[in-house]
């Protein structure tokens, strides 16, 4: 099994206040299907802010301008068998947060 994040873009979610709740139970949905299939591993919405950049002297900096830069909205990490079976995973969350969802491997530590 390999693991795999499913994100979305912070400004690609555009849903009107009436709806939200119904794309919640949605979301929550697809959640507890990847949970009851073993595949879940973690996943949560990001707080809409202004970031910081730690640099490797320590320094603490701005972030990029949610405004101007792409920024993560929200994501999931899911344990799938395949790239394809993460695409499988992710036209499910996408169809449920009505936005597209970018997929990316993430790379095994061989020291751990």
């Amino acid at each position: 099994m390999s693991r795999y994040l499913i994100s979305f873009d912070d400004g690609s979610i555009e849903i009107p206040d009436d709806e939200l709740a119904e794309v919640a139970d949605a979301a929550h949905g697809v959640v507890a299907e990847a949970q009851a299939a073993g595949a879940w591993v973690f996943g949560g919405g990001v707080a809409r802010q202004q970031s910081s950049i730690v640099d490797p002297d320590g320094t603490v900096g701005a972030g990029p301008d949610p405004e101007t830069k792409a920024v993560i909205g929200g994501f999931v990490i899911v344990d799938a068998s395949s790239r394809e079976e993460a695409h499988r995973w992710a036209a499910k969350f996408a169809r449920a947060c009505r936005c597209a969802q970018e997929v990316r491997e993430i790379m095994d530590d061989p020291l751990v």
